[in-house]
């Protein structure tokens, strides 16, 4: 299933698992050069989530997550807990 939003609306928009945890916010999306897809997701993680705390840290202590755990982005974008490895 393709999921389809503007980038800017993306910006900020908070980020929370399947079960309601709160990961994050969005801060940048990584694009495909070649292929024009969205590949991953920057995250300013929420302090008070160990899923986020636990997950791969770039630089700067933001944390990236796969575009394909993506499941709906609407008021937030939910991604699929069990896809984050």
């Amino acid at each position: 299933m393709v999921k389809y939003a503007i980038a800017k609306q993306l910006a900020g928009k908070r980020v929370i698992t399947t079960d309601g945890e709160e990961l994050g916010r969005v801060v940048d999306l990584y694009v495909n050069d070649l292929t024009g897809k969205l590949e991953s997701v920057l995250l300013e993680p929420n302090p008070d989530s160990t899923l986020a705390l636990k997950a791969k840290k770039e630089g700067g202590g933001m944390v990236t997550i796969a575009y394909s755990s993506v499941l709906d982005v609407k008021d937030v974008m939910v991604v699929d807990r069990r896809n984050l490895g």
